[in-house]
């Protein structure tokens, strides 16, 4: 510093003092918290755990965020699980670093869904048509549906086909499509609350693109599907299954696409089609009933007029609380003559996504396992803090259950997240409370046509007390999403990394210039890269 200068600040420092004003104090550095996530079963997983923790600490982090999809269900892990988080606990004692364990996770609720697989969040059938022959009531689509019987042979019968796709002999052949669309679409006729099946092959050769089908509402565009379809760039012929149940819908675009942007290389399209799916995956739960009646308006009694009615991999493929898109749906068995015509209303599980499916927020039942849960969290950790795992709700609000509550999406998700909240103050009165930001964030997922939530969820926020800390993600709108949290009172954690150049956390940073309660800084990674956490930490503390 020149000498004028030193001389001038030291004359307005001693002026401040006189007047009885102290000198501005820069707001602390924020705690370093780093995401672990990982399975405290396998004894060998505690090796790489430990060398990531030993590292975290050397660096200056304070936090682990921690997850294990076992937690969700602790009443039925073996003594050595406990031995094995007994030693992580040590560990983490050892190196000064606080364990935050996450819990509800609603959203992602495998894990919860393991104690009652039929519990998760449904979408209805409603007077579906099952049609007597031999003793079993078969779906009969009504209206009828059907993609073109020659498949991709016909492109007068198809709608938006962009250039690149080209129709050979029942097949839609794509090639040269790098860096444009790749579709081609047909609008159907079906019945609301139905559920339906769509069957196709896929071959691909040097293909890198996404294929995927979506289901659309033609006037909105709202989509009724959402499925990662896992396809290789190159594979043989493979059948594939989209389930997607029609919802309000009288109609709905079924486009098949080559990914959005295209790829080099080839793929091909083949053996469209579509059904109704029957009684796939259905839930049973006294919140969802069965109703079999007869076209006259008869009710049918289960177990007397009909055998009852399970889906043995409902909820169980490939584990319990696991979901899959298509199985062989289980059938209705009943002595009623051939041609006798059922309406059948039920509600089923779908999954979205990458396997993603969420408890019923609309079921008492839930807030039981729910408190199960914190009981055991807390007995085994004793932690000051804990992470509500609320988090991209994809499913919500069409289930009978949550039906019966008579609100809005957003509603039924503030008085979730108020019940959760009150659980951990039941449970550790001290403990101080996080949760993920997206789900009650106007900026991000708290609003309308959300993919399979009916109805808003904007007032989801009004669940949150102002003393739960918000990990906010969402980057890419942080100068409203900032502002928007810190006005109602609550506490931030930025989320960082997400496996991305560590110097990204500059643009969060920056961001957050001005905005109070700024507490934290999390390195985030969802592919356990850990190779970035020492320069992630060292950005962050240099910014300070």
């Amino acid at each position: 510093m020149h000498r004028a200068c030193l001389i001038s600040f030291l004359v307005l420092f001693a002026s401040s003092l006189a007047w009885g004003q102290q000198p501005a104090t820069p707001p602390p550095a924020p705690e370093l918290w780093f995401y672990y996530s990982t399975n405290l079963l396998v004894p060998e997983n505690l090796v790489p755990l430990e060398a990531v923790f030993r590292r975290a600490a050397a660096a200056g982090y304070t936090q682990v965020y921690l997850t294990d999809s076992k937690f969700g269900k602790l009443g039925t892990e073996p003594q050595s699980y406990f031995d094995n988080a007994a030693k992580v606990i040590k560990l983490c004692n050892d190196l000064h670093l606080e364990i935050v364990p996450g819990i509800f996770p609603i959203g992602y609720s495998e894990s919860l869904l393991y104690n009652d697989p039929n519990l998760v969040e449904s979408l209805p059938v409603r007077d579906a048509l099952f049609v007597v022959d031999k003793g079993v009531a078969h779906p009969v689509a009504d209206p009828p549906v059907s993609l073109p019987p020659g498949g991709f042979s016909d492109l007068k019968q198809w709608r938006f086909v962009d250039p690149v796709v080209h129709f050979e002999n029942g097949v839609a052949h794509v090639t040269g499509a790098k860096g444009v669309n790749a579709r081609a679409a047909k609008i159907l006729t079906v019945a609301p609350f139905h559920q339906y099946n769509v069957t196709f092959r896929i071959k691909t050769l040097n293909y890198h693109a996404h294929p995927l089908v979506e289901v659309l509402s033609p006037d909105t565009k709202d989509s009724l599907n959402d499925v990662d379809l896992k396809v290789k760039p190159t594979q043989d012929w493979t059948t594939y299954h989209v389930v997607f149940n029609s919802l309000e819908q009288t109609q709905v675009m079924i486009s098949f696409r080559a990914g959005y942007t295209g790829s080099d290389g080839e793929m091909w399209w083949d053996q469209p089609a579509i059904e109704e799916a029957g009684l796939l995956n259905i839930v049973r739960r006294d919140s969802c009933p069965l109703t079999v009646r007869t076209e006259d308006g008869k009710t049918l009694t289960e177990g007397t007029d009909f055998d009852r009615v399970i889906d043995p991999k409902m909820g169980n493929v490939p584990w319990p609380g696991g979901y899959d898109v298509w199985h062989e749906p289980p059938v209705l068995k009943t002595n009623l003559p051939d041609g006798t015509r059922l309406r059948v209303s039920f509600c089923h599980a779908i999954t979205t996504g990458d396997g993603k499916t969420s408890i019923c927020l609309g079921d008492p039942k839930t807030l039981d396992i729910l408190r199960d849960q914190a009981k055991r969290i807390d007995a085994l950790f004793h932690a000051k803090r804990y992470f509500m795992e609320h988090d991209e709700i994809r499913v919500l609000g069409w289930d009978d259950a949550c039906q019966k509550t008579q609100l809005d999406s957003g509603a039924i998700l503030a008085a979730n997240v108020h019940n959760c909240i009150q659980i951990m103050k039941d449970v550790a009165p001290n403990a101080t409370l996080y949760v993920w930001s997206d789900m009650f964030d106007p900026n991000h997922n708290a609003h309308d046509h959300y993919y399979l939530v009916k109805g808003n969820l904007a007032g989801s926020w009004e669940g949150l007390t102002p003393d739960v800390v918000i990990a906010n993600w969402n980057s890419e709108h942080a100068d409203k999403s900032l502002p928007w949290f810190a006005n109602r009172g609550n506490h931030q954690l930025l989320a960082g990394y997400y496996d991305a150049p560590p110097e990204r956390i500059l643009d969060w940073l920056n961001a957050a210039r001005g905005v109070p309660h700024i507490d934290a800084v999390m390195y985030t990674t969802w592919e356990n890269n850990y190779t970035d956490l020492e320069r992630f930490a060292q950005i962050v503390r240099s910014f300070h």
